[in-house]
């Protein structure tokens, strides 16, 4: 009996088909994009998900934050995960929970259950993408063929929202929005199949979970969350509101309390205590914050008032990533010559400048007009603080903590985007409510009785006094996300002290922060 090439000295936890870093590079940048795209590949499919499952427009948001949450306050805890615990093993559970997760997702028939899916995923995601970006520096040997691995991630990581809008809207027109979540699972099956044959286990470092810190903060931002959602459909004196308030404001002190005393704390508070980091984490927060409300929003419009189509839908879209692209690539180079803030500074006026000139939108707005031309100079402003605030992130650190650093800035934009569509919502909420009262004696004075009947049913004023009442609230929510944009430019002038060449040292390095 001979043994088998592939198997002869093979070490435990070896890959059994070593020597082929370009499979490898490609198991792990399919799972970087399948978490990345699946926050806006469920954008595109959010009215039919409404209409299928019956949300309210308020609770819809749920469907996008119950990810974002998860994902986001998790983050950390996964990469910690797989340094203790062996990061292939770590990577294979993160993928499998989160194809599980997609599954489940697919084959809700109540909202309850796509949003138990949603944050399954949201937990899937955050043990498997930290872990990939952690794969690449023990399957690639430093240098050239490490960095050229890190520029496919860092490009699956900016390129997957893109691709995630056109996936959706394709899905979503020709089979249903449940392959949205459907088409994650054969691509999950196929990368835990392949991770064992390519990917080799990573040495094992001893540390503790900070399990405390993870489940308090989480669940701190989740009844934060909450509160502004159930504000916007009760109002603020709702006896719920008001104890979600409370127990957030309890979690989150307890959050801070134990991070301050924990060993090995999945937050560093220490990350705070330099002005430039702090003042980066409240940019990347605000901006995050006004930019998730912007998609969530534009979304419902150009579907549900012009009239779109899932796939004309994700078109309109791709001008935004083009010139997000544009931007970061503008600020990558000048960086140098510049310093960061200028860009800050620019990118955050830009941002602004858009979503002030979407709080115009109304119903007879076009797309060139109303939409295209204010997500342009909101995109191009994001373009230019995306890079900008991942370098200054890690600017100072000590090089074992570059990793907690950015990991602290991807965590604030996801936990800061969920806080802002939530504040967004609430706006939302008061807006649509004044002027449905407004508009319900017009439509009962000019409707038909067909629609007066309709009415009776869904409680749902029809076309066009529906559009009036959505446009209104879309218009109004853009208000408070302008503000947002105002916080970021005023942090990023008064607070903002760092140099050029405090990012000198930094200048190879930009690839595994933008992850």
């Amino acid at each position: 009996m001979t043994t088998s090439p592939l198997l002869k000295d093979h070490k435990p936890g070896a890959a059994r088909r070593e020597g082929r870093p370009g499979i490898a590079l490609t198991v792990i940048a399919a799972c970087q994009l399948m978490v990345v795209l699946d926050a806006t590949i469920v954008n595109i499919a959010l009215p039919h998900i409404q209409e299928a499952l019956e949300f309210s427009t308020t609770d819809l948001t749920w469907v996008v934050s119950s990810y974002t949450l998860t994902f986001g306050g998790l983050l950390l805890l996964g990469g910690r995960a797989g340094d203790i615990l062996g990061r292939r093993r770590v990577f294979m559970t993160g993928i499998l929970l989160f194809t599980f997760a997609s599954l489940l997702g697919g084959l809700a028939q109540e909202p309850w259950q796509l949003l138990a899916a949603r944050v399954l995923q949201g937990v899937g995601g955050a043990i498997a993408s930290p872990t990939s970006l952690a794969l690449i520096t023990t399957t690639f040997p430093e240098g050239p063929e490490r960095n050229r691995a890190f520029g496919v991630f860092a490009a699956v990581s900016a390129g997957g929202g893109a691709i995630g809008l056109l996936a959706g809207g394709m899905l979503t027109e020709w089979l249903d929005w449940r392959w949205v979540l459907f088409v994650n699972v054969p691509i999950g099956v196929l990368i835990a199949v392949l991770t064992p044959l390519y990917i080799s286990e990573s040495e094992r470092h001893t540390g503790r979970f900070d399990i405390a810190g993870a489940v308090t903060s989480t669940a701190g931002m989740a009844l934060l969350v909450y509160g502004f959602i159930r504000a916007a459909d009760e109002g603020w004196r709702d006896s719920l509101t008001i104890g979600s308030f409370a127990a957030a404001v309890v979690l989150l002190l307890a959050f801070a309390a134990i991070e301050s005393r924990a060993k090995e704390p999945i937050t560093p508070l220490r990350m705070f205590a330099d002005r430039n980091r702090s003042g980066t984490y409240v940019i990347m927060l605000s901006l995050a914050a006004a930019m998730f409300g912007m998609f969530f929003y534009i979304v419902l419009f150009v579907q549900n008032v012009l009239g779109y189509s899932p796939i004309e839908a994700g078109l309109a879209f791709l001008p935004v990533t083009v010139v997000i692209a544009l931007g970061a690539g503008l600020s990558q180079r000048f960086l140098p010559v510049l310093g960061p803030k200028p860009f800050m500074l620019a990118g955050s006026a830009l941002a602004m400048t858009g979503l002030a000139w979407q709080a115009l939108i109304s119903s007879d707005s076009s797309y060139a007009g109303g939409v295209l031309g204010p997500m342009l100079v909101f995109g191009f402003g994001m373009g230019l603080n995306f890079v900008t605030l991942t370098l200054t992130a890690v600017s100072g650190v000590a090089p074992h903590e570059a990793g907690a650093a950015s990991g602290l800035l991807n965590t604030t934009q996801q936990v800061g985007g969920s806080l802002g569509l939530s504040i967004l919502t609430t706006v939302f909420g008061t807006a649509t409510k004044d002027e449905a009262e407004k508009q319900l004696p017009k439509f009962m004075a000019d409707g038909s009785a067909e629609q007066k009947a309709e009415f009776a049913k869904t409680q749902q004023l029809p076309a066009p006094w529906g559009h009036e009442v959505l446009a209104q609230g879309i218009s109004t929510a853009f208000i408070p996300a302008a503000a947002m944009a105002v916080l970021a430019l005023v942090t990023a002038w008064l607070v903002i002290r760092v140099r050029k060449s405090d990012l000198e040292a930094l200048s190879g390095s930009a690839g595994p922060g933008l992850g």
